[in-house]
């Protein structure tokens, strides 16, 4: 690739369809947006290789003002940069599952919005109801009880917000069943399911969203992918750590987070054995920066013993069984 431009056109979609067609195989480079993966897949079957580009990365290197031949020249310098990274494109498989997912969490975030205003409602009328959608209970007690001292009107709009509620809960309860029989036909959703913490959604999440495992030389740099490191602030040999940078891969961070946080929360912390790096973590730090810390020994996990090796989960003391079996045996 030597950039030296041999045309400038503007194409409209099918123009280029057709212009990508009749042009010997040659690399194709495009920022990663909405349609850059369907895109890609299409360039791809006329036998052209072609790589995305993370905006971010493109930016900087825009001259003054933004436009699109501004745009294909920042990206074409880029490109051509040895150090790099591009993102992978995705299959159709792949964003279907990242679909299905986006649909639950679209309406889990739909049904918290009605149980905050049903929870507004009544807390302006002397009820005041903790958050979660496990005291709907509670609520449906408050409006059938009959001497209540709720407005007809008020009654009414609080029981139209229930039903929406169990609409909305009955629809991701489909969603999620869907996902967790998508879980179960995939080997490799099965395998990461084996690991602690790992659940359906969490399994589904990682192959909607991740890349193919090869694309990372070493389970840190999944972690880094993720944003499960600390952000860095480092000059002249001195190292300055700070907070969690939460650049990465939000679904899957989160996910890997509330299962870090079910993990101790299950265990307790009588049931960690003593002298483990868990058990050191706890007496030093919050529980909260634990099950961060924790959930970047997970995504190591995912990286190594799960999609690079092909294997399921083995604990510390299932891993020292093995060797003392093996040691035996020589």
């Amino acid at each position: 690739m030597t950039g030296q431009l041999k045309y400038r056109k503007k194409l409209t979609r099918p123009q280029f369809r057709k212009f990508m067609a009749d042009q010997p195989p040659f690399m194709v480079v495009m920022e990663a947006c909405g349609s850059a993966h369907d895109r890609a897949r299409e360039i791809v079957k006329l036998g052209h290789d072609v790589k995305l580009i993370a905006p971010q990365y493109v930016r900087p290197f825009v001259k003054r003002q933004k436009n699109d031949t501004t745009d294909a020249e920042a990206i074409l310098i880029v490109a051509q940069r040895p150090e790099m990274r591009f993102v992978a494109p995705k299959m159709q498989e792949q964003q279907a599952r990242a679909v299905l997912f986006r649909a639950r969490e679209r309406l889990v975030h739909q049904r918290t919005e009605l149980v905050n205003a049903l929870r507004a409602v009544l807390y302006e009328f002397g009820h005041v109801i903790p958050k979660g959608i496990v005291n709907i209970k509670r609520i449906d007690a408050i409006l059938e009880e009959p001497n209540g001292d709720l407005l007809t009107l008020v009654r009414d709009e609080c029981q139209d917000l229930v039903k929406q509620i169990a609409e909305q809960t009955i629809r991701i309860d489909t969603k999620t069943k869907t996902a967790k029989e998508m879980a179960a036909r995939a080997d490799t959703a099965q395998r990461l399911q084996t690991m602690p913490g790992v659940g359906p959604l969490t399994a589904l999440a990682v192959e909607a969203f991740a890349p193919a495992m090869q694309n990372f030389k070493r389970g840190r740099d999944f972690a880094a992918w993720l944003g499960l490191v600390p952000r860095q602030h480092s000059s002249g040999g001195k190292e300055r750590l700070g907070r969690v940078s939460k650049a990465g891969q939000a679904d899957i961070r989160r996910l890997l987070i509330i299962g870090a946080m079910s993990r101790l929360n299950w265990m307790g912390r009588k049931s960690i054995p003593a002298g483990s790096w868990l058990a050191r973590m706890l007496e030093r730090k919050p529980r909260m920066l634990v099950a961060i810390a924790l959930a970047n020994k997970m995504a190591r996990g995912i990286w190594a013993a799960k999609l690079t090796k092909n294997e399921n989960y083995r604990g510390p003391a299932q891993a020292v069984a093995t060797l003392t079996t093996c040691a035996a045996a020589t």
